[in-house]
């Protein structure tokens, strides 16, 4: 471009444009002067006087250009104090509240945020009138969804549930057990018949401001909101309407979010439409009460045997203490479902709430204190009565898989029907397990020939796949609607000398403690045992601590072995090595043993191996004899313990029920779960051990014709319990025999002595409990393959334990079986009776067998397998009972 085109530059000051603007504002006041740094600007006055026309006003403004000027005119006249003008060239001044320099500011927004005008975090800070618009607009849409809900949800119907559907039990083969539940025990009666009296006590218990309040209580959803969204337990509404609804609502039991919204809706508006006496009847029409039992007249039915119209008010108040969980306030109780709810302990919970309840009526003024005086008596329920299609096995094999599948889904609500349980039972093998123990029981028991010794006798067993963990066959009791306590489950029988493989167990894989170190130090310098170790068959044998002390208990009281019998094994040395030990039940030296190795490893051995650490079935292991079996775990547990060692250490939990279907979907499928309880190398030598027992020992009553068979007996001091628990590859077996007077007239739940029961001298593993494993096992197994157990490979150390050492005598030893490598030490019998038998009389373990010579007539004290006196007297006057009397433990095989 040319130079005579050139624009000039433009004054700083603005030009005479923006001279002529700000003068039409400023009326009154001298003309604007050009800046001092604009090129028209004279040269400065030296005067400085006032009226020199070079100087410019103090309070005249200055422009940096015509978008000041302009936005100075918009202004109306409003100045701000000038700002010094940036350098030559520079971006000038900042013009207006946020907006670019010599820029337009924006126009306003409908929603001024960020804030117009704002800098830093004041800008992101909104206005109250924001505030309110969000709060308003936010209370409007909150009023507008929850008016569309209240339209859309419906009242529940109670005549609907009750017409719930059966839920139906399958055998592992597909085909149909039982149908049960739903519409089976369920009747509406009107309000006028529900007694006030139940009325009053279930307003006193559960909601006390029922008849006032509108039907839901806010404090207890947002609180069981908040508790699921943490994950926590889940909760149910607390108010008598909130419950109704949940109860009623028969197509959604999720514990979800969603689904307590709906139910919250559902309350409003039943609240809202509903009379509280069409509430409290659909409520106590549709609640469980326990056993089987929907609404009150089914339960008045069940517990009484009277209508509901004919309660009494102690009664009520009974009846509205199972509202609060039927599985711990019925009397009768549920351990099938929890272990813990036993009948002593729920009728305890049960006595208590009835007796608050009663109170609460006073102190709310539904009852008069003359009333409730007369109440003193706890209202005892009838016993419970079983379903007739629940008889024979049946009833035990569905509570077992009905409390299966709560405890492993606790959204599968089995009280409201219309579910498919896939069970693992097989039934063949249920039926022939049931057909052996009534066949045993027919032949010996006859509580009419020996009423003092036949009556109360029990019997108990569970058969466990090894390869899955799947219980295929259990036998409950007699029959399930006359016995109601499953046997094949808890019942508290103490399991003796079963629990001695869980020892040598530990020795193996833990190892005897050095006596020569510290407890600090002893812990981890460990020698892993083998099953040569040698240890004392000395009976009254001292038991000693890890380190050579001398065992006591709190009282300074030491404590004094025996075995079975009172009998020594091996005299004058009394060494024997842990297998023979096992072989023939000797106690002393696996109670020596736990001692060693320390009764809490032996714990932890028996709990990875499948026992539950429970206060119902583990005893306490802070005492020698915890080591021969004062635990008493159930049939179903020892079962899947032994299954551990079949599986060469490879543990799985026992489960009755592969999957749970429901409206065509599988809401439940059991997935295989293993564990590593102990090295391969255990459970392998462990299972050589039992081989040993079932051919040369006290269990080769339990000997099957081809099959490698692994076993243990045990029996309990006094009598009280006799067990067989052994397996092949394929299937393990626990079998338990018991006396238990736990009748009415019973003052406390009792084990009875079984000296002379059955016809024989005394009851032992060896004798009924493995005959019924031999007679199921056979048609069990049938004619599948014969399997081989694995090779047990060398393990552990010879030791000398309990103060042993070696010496030159000769020690006794068991055989090894075939597949372990032979012993090098000598195996001479031992002398464990008085007198040698006859060499044609049959095994001494063999109590089935009668031979001409007549030195094997049936058991004996002296032919059982060990036993323990827990007395820390050197005397018994008889077996089981000590100077301390009463107490008794195990006394082995």
């Amino acid at each position: 471009m040319s130079e005579h085109r050139r624009k000039p530059p433009q004054p700083q000051g603005g030009g005479r444009a923006a001279a002529r603007r700000a003068a039409q504002q400023s009326s009154g006041r001298r003309a604007a002067r050009p800046t001092a740094g604009s090129q028209d600007a004279p040269a400065a006055s030296p005067s400085g006087s006032h009226g020199s026309p070079s100087a410019p006003h103090p309070e005249e403004p200055s422009y940096g250009g015509r978008a000041e000027a302009r936005r100075a005119q918009r202004g109306g006249g409003r100045r701000r104090a000038p700002e010094p003008a940036g350098p030559p060239g520079g971006p000038g001044r900042r013009a207006g509240r946020g907006g670019a320099a010599g820029g337009r500011p924006p126009k306003k927004r409908f929603i001024d945020y960020p804030r117009f005008g704002k800098h830093g975090w004041r800008r992101w800070v909104p206005s109250w009138k924001l505030v309110s618009a969000c709060c308003l607009s936010c209370f409007g849409l909150l009023v507008a969804v929850i008016g569309v809900a209240y339209y859309m949800v419906g009242v529940p119907d109670v005549a609907r549930a009750a017409t719930a559907q059966n839920n139906v039990y399958y055998w592992a083969d597909g085909s149909q057990m039982v149908a049960t539940g739903g519409e089976v025990n369920r009747q509406i009666i009107p309000y006028e018949q529900i007694p006030k009296a139940m009325q009053y006590a279930v307003i006193s218990a559960e909601n006390k401001t029922f008849e006032t309040d509108s039907g839901v209580d806010p404090q207890g959803i947002a609180r069981a909101l908040l508790n699921m969204a943490k994950g926590g337990q889940t909760q149910g509404g607390s108010t008598i309407t909130q419950q109704y609804v949940k109860n009623a609502r028969l197509d959604d039991q999720s514990q979800t979010i969603t689904r307590k919204f709906k139910e919250l809706f559902i309350s409003i508006k039943v609240g809202a439409t509903k009379q509280k006496s069409e509430i409290m009847a659909g409520y106590l029409n549709t609640a469980y009460y326990g056993r089987g039992a929907y609404g009150l007249q089914a339960a008045a039915r069940t517990y009484y045997g009277k209508d509901a119209k004919d309660l009494d008010p102690s009664q009520c108040a009974f009846l509205a203490s199972l509202l609060k969980g039927a599985t711990y306030f019925d009397p009768a109780g549920a351990p099938e479902i929890d272990p813990a709810a036993t009948a002593q302990q729920n009728t305890k919970n049960a006595m208590e709430r009835w007796a608050w309840i009663l109170d609460q009526e006073v102190k709310d003024k539904h009852m008069d204190a003359s009333e409730r005086a007369k109440y003193k008596m706890f209202p005892m329920p009838d016993k419970p009565k079983k379903n007739a299609n629940l008889g024979g096995q049946i009833g035990y094999l569905v509570s077992l898989a009905q409390a299966y599948a709560k405890n492993t889904n606790p959204d599968i609500d089995l009280a409201k029907g219309g579910y498919q349980i896939y069970t693992t039972f097989d039934k063949k093998k249920v039926q022939a397990m049931e057909g052996v123990v009534k066949q045993v029981r027919d032949k010996n028991i006859d509580p009419k020939k020996r009423p003092q010794v036949d009556t109360f006798v029990q019997f108990g067993a569970a058969s466990v796949d090894v390869k899955t963990g799947a219980i295929v066959a259990i036998y409950g009791g007699e029959d399930a609607t006359k016995h109601f306590t499953n046997n094949a489950d808890e019942t508290g029988a103490q399991v003796g000398s079963t629990f001695k493989p869980f020892v040598l167990a530990a020795g193996m894989e833990y190892g005897k403690r050095d006596p020569n170190k510290p407890a600090s130090q002893a812990d981890s310098d460990r020698t892993p045992v083998s099953p040569d170790s040698i240890y004392s068959g000395k009976n009254k044998l001292k038991i000693k601590n890890y380190d050579g002390t001398i065992w006591k208990n709190q009282d300074g009281n030491e404590w004094l072995q025996t075995n079975d019998g009172d009998e020594s094994y091996n005299p004058p040395s009394y060494a024997i090595d842990l297998r023979y030990a096992m072989q023939e039940s000797v106690n002393t030296p696996y109670v020596q043993l736990g001692m060693d190795v320390g009764t809490d490893k032996v714990k932890q051995v028996a709990m990875a191996a499948g026992l539950r650490d429970s206060k119902t079935s583990m005893a306490s292991s802070s005492v020698p004899s915890f080591s021969i079996g004062t635990s008493s775990p159930s049939a179903i547990r020892m079962a899947g313990a032994y299954a551990t060692f079949a599986a060469s250490g490879t543990q799985r939990d026992p489960f009755s029920v592969a999957s749970v279907k429901k409206d065509g979907k599988v809401i439940y499928q059991h997935e295989d779960q293993t564990k590593s309880a102990f090295p391969a190398a255990v459970a392998n030598n462990v299972t050589d051990v039992l081989k040993n027992v079932v051919e040369k020992g006290t269990g080769t009553n339990a000997k099957l014709s081809g099959r490698q068979v692994a076993g243990k007996t045990g029996t309990t001091d006094g009598n009280r319990s006799a067990w067989f628990v052994g397996y092949t590859p394929q299937y393990s077996t626990a079998v338990s025999m018991y006396r238990l007077d736990d009748n009415e007239t019973s003052k406390k739940r009792e084990f009875l002595e079984m000296f002379g029961t059955g016809g024989q001298e005394k009851i032992h593993g060896a004798s009924f409990p493995s005959t019924i494993w031999h007679d199921y096992m056979q048609q069990a197994l049938g004619d599948s393959p014969a399997e081989s157990f694995p090779a047990p490979e060398k393990i552990g150390d010879k030791v000398y334990g309990g103060g042993m050492s070696p010496s030159p005598t000769a020690v006794p030893s068991a055989p090894s079986s075939p597949s372990s490598s032979p012993s090098s030490k000598p195996s001479s019998t031992p002398t464990t009776s008085p007198s040698p038998s006859p060499s044609n009389s049959c095994s001494k373990w063999d109590w089935t067998c009668n031979n001409s010579g007549g030195t094997n007539q049936g058991p004996t004290n002296g032919g059982v397998d060990g036993g323990t006196t827990t007395s820390p007297s050197p005397t018994r006057s008889k077996p089981g009972n000590g100077p301390g009397g009463g107490w008794f433990g195990p006394t082995g095989g």
